[in-house]
């Protein structure tokens, strides 16, 4: 019986080394497989020993969020005593996650009695006595939840990220089977994960879920994706597998060309290599990049960090203040469109495990000249992150948010209700007005404009420069009773300015706005001129068009114009050139009448001396026609169909502007440049507001 006793025990020693031996690499499940091997072989007499083998289990438990499995092996620790206060604080914690709110209240009170002072004590207290009571306030928080079956396998799947103009591509890290490589991972005895996609079609449906077929995901960790936005730029979190040597994640970028993704890159963002970096995200405005890590510096375990970005990389890195992170683990950053931050913390009272904050726009940039960083100060109190309760958030892990658009919806990560503590992919909903502009950016006559940027101000304290997407538009949520002026820029291009006001609504809203921009290189066509027959005379339907070029004209006050007018090739080149020439006369003195400088005009007829080019937009409307087809007598005399041939003669007869200059009232006589008087505060308040540029 000796020898059995002494075998077992050598047995248990040996499996206790292999145990230690993951344990250290952070191969907790690997190390947990060992623990329990060496418990089931030490004696029950061993009660000492026992108790602290049931504690390394706890622990490994506890960290691949096996809560159940890791309560029942820190209750028999603290049946051997052997249970310090740190594993009771656990113990405390993981009752929480569980639900077992009475549980955790009374370990919490225990250690409050043995005088333990760590802060994450409070908060759980806090939290065990306060979580029933915002479950029972559900109703009012707003939120819908539903689990999303398409998306989730049975394994893991976490951070989704809703990316493309419209919210309709979704992408996910999952450990499913489909997920590169054959091994399992050491740390949770699953596939590493990859990142996998979805695509919405024109009605709405999801696709089902596909691996990324590129060089983007390895046999590696990669994982918790964000993009850039103009979703050209993916950031995400990578770990390399060291059978050596601990494990720290990285953060990467990959570069998207055409519909494939590359190479995960590691972005330096420090010279620390044993800490961790991962859970990325990019701010709206696209200069911050926020961030995890356990670096020295921070307040606990790991903190949210943001780092300055440039075109050249990272100008410099700061933690994000005491008012979010806290002694426990702040992670898994988003933001909201309209700038709220989320985040994920298990160090502010909540329902247990990871619960979701907001940290709203107004106080994420609140400033003043007397502490111009008070959020990114340890000792900060401007503000408390919002707890938006049940059901987005549970007693497990809730995290990983990414949102359709401006609306308060999309979807998130969860472990409630497994008991294995995997991640699966939830919806969201909460209802709220939401007023919208939506804008387009286009040449007038041609295509959309993808690098022109508009102003927007607003008589609130409004102040934006919008980038737009690949298709020139653009969203922006705006409030009711405020005055809006939105600038539509672009190089080579005039500058063409909207004006909007909305009031209440009871239901979401959006309010379309064209900014038609006319170019400075290229002949600009002024649609809808109408003169009475073989005459001069502007027609009364041709007022709206040239209002709209005299309102172009005071948006743009130092341009000038060439107003041209061309007929087609019927009659004599002599008349049609006195009639263009009248009728271009016609047009100037209109603008002239209406306050535009003689000066700034210059009317040509040119006749039938200058037939219309063709550009490529025309030829969606008239298929026969190509780009760049001048539309000369010969070619018009080469159709065989009357019809297309009156087509040409009509857009030979045209009314068009070219801009000649950009500088005008800008210089003196001598041809120095104009120094404009210094203007006061309110004259610049009333020259953005009013007037804009």
């Amino acid at each position: 019986m000796a020898v059995a006793v002494s075998l077992l025990s050598c047995g248990a020693d040996t499996a206790m080394k292999k145990g230690d031996k993951f344990f250290a690499l952070g191969e907790y499940n690997d190390a947990v497989t060992y623990y329990k091997k060496a418990y089931t072989q030490t004696s029950t007499k061993d009660r000492p020993l026992r108790g602290q083998r049931a504690l390394k289990m706890a622990e490994c438990y506890r960290r691949i969020n096996q809560t159940q499995r890791a309560i029942a092996s820190l209750n028999n620790a603290v049946r051997y005593k052997q249970a310090d206060t740190t594993a009771l604080l656990h113990l405390g914690q993981l009752q929480l996650r569980n639900g077992a709110y009475k549980d955790a209240e009374k370990t919490f009170l225990q250690l409050k009695d043995s005088g333990m002072t760590n802060p994450l004590l409070a908060v759980g207290l806090q939290s065990a006595r306060m979580a029933p009571q915002w479950k029972a306030e559900a109703e009012y928080s707003g939120y819908t939840v539903k689990k999303q079956e398409l998306f989730n396998s049975r394994r893991a799947e976490y951070s989704p990220a809703l990316a493309g103009d419209d919210s309709d591509q979704l992408y996910f890290s999952s450990t499913r089977n489909q997920a590169n490589g054959d091994e399992l991972s050491g740390i949770t005895g699953m596939k590493n994960a990859d990142i996998f996609f979805s695509q919405k079609d024109d009605k709405g449906k999801w696709s089902k879920p596909e691996l990324i077929e590129s060089e983007l995901n390895t046999v590696d960790d990669e994982g918790a994706c964000t993009f850039s936005s103009d979703f050209k730029t993916m950031y995400l979190t990578v770990c390399k597998t060291d059978p050596s040597y601990p494990r720290y994640a990285q953060i990467a970028t990959s570069k998207r060309s055409d519909a494939s993704w590359s190479k995960a890159t590691v972005l330096d963002i420090s010279h620390d290599t044993l800490s961790t970096f991962a859970h990325p995200c990019v701010s709206p405005d696209g200069m911050w990049l926020y961030f995890v890590s356990d670096m020295p510096g921070g307040m606990g375990g790991y903190d949210l960090w943001r780092a300055e970005l440039s075109e050249s990389g990272i100008i410099s890195i700061e933690n994000a203040g005491a008012t979010i992170n806290t002694a426990g683990d702040e992670m898994f950053p988003t933001f909201r469109p309209n700038g709220d931050l989320y985040f994920s913390s298990n160090g502010h009272p909540g329902f247990g495990g990871l619960d979701i904050y907001i940290v709203r726009s107004e106080e994420l940039g609140a400033k003043s000249e007397d502490a111009s960083q008070q959020l990114l100060t340890p000792h900060s109190s401007l503000l408390t992150p919002e707890h938006p309760g049940w059901p987005l958030n549970s007693a497990g892990d809730d995290f990983g948010m990414t949102f359709e658009g401006l609306h308060n919806r999309g979807y998130f990560s969860s472990n409630r209700g497994d008991g294995r503590g995997w991640d699966h992919i939830y919806s969201f909903e909460k209802y709220e007005v939401v007023q919208t502009v939506k804008g387009w950016v286009y040449e007038q006559d041609g295509y959309e404009l993808p690098q022109a940027l508009v102003h927007m101000v607003g008589n609130d304290g409004t102040n934006k420069k919008i980038s737009v997407r690949g298709d020139g538009s653009f969203v922006e949520e705006i409030k009711p009773g405020v005055d809006y002026i939105f600038l539509g820029t672009c190089k080579g291009f005039l500058n063409h300015k909207e004006e909007l006001r909305v009031e209440p609504v009871l239901e979401s809203e959006e309010y379309v706005l064209q900014f038609p921009l006319a170019s400075i290189t290229a002949p600009v066509l002024i649609d809808n001129i109408f003169y009475d027959f073989d005459k001069a005379t502007l027609r009364p339907e041709s007022e709206e068009a040239l209002d709209k070029l005299i309102t172009l004209l005071n948006e743009n006050p130092n341009v000038t114009i060439e107003l041209s007018a061309h007929t087609d090739n019927r009659g004599s080149d002599a008349y049609n050139q006195r009639l263009s020439q009248r009728r271009a006369e016609s047009v100037v003195n209109y603008l002239i009448a209406h306050g535009i400088a003689a000066d700034r005009l210059s009317p040509v007829g040119y006749g039938e001396g200058k037939p219309k080019t063709i550009r490529r937009k025309l030829t969606e409307k008239y298929d026969w026609l190509k780009a760049d087809d001048v539309l000369t007598e010969e070619f018009i005399n080469a159709l065989e169909d009357d019809e297309k041939k009156e087509i040409c003669h009509q857009l030979n007869r045209r009314t068009e502007f070219i801009v000649l200059r950009t500088t005008y009232g800008m210089f003196d006589a001598e041809g120095k440049l104009k120094e404009q008087p210094a203007k006061t505060a309110r004259q610049e308040e009333t020259q953005q507001q009013d007037d804009l540029w």
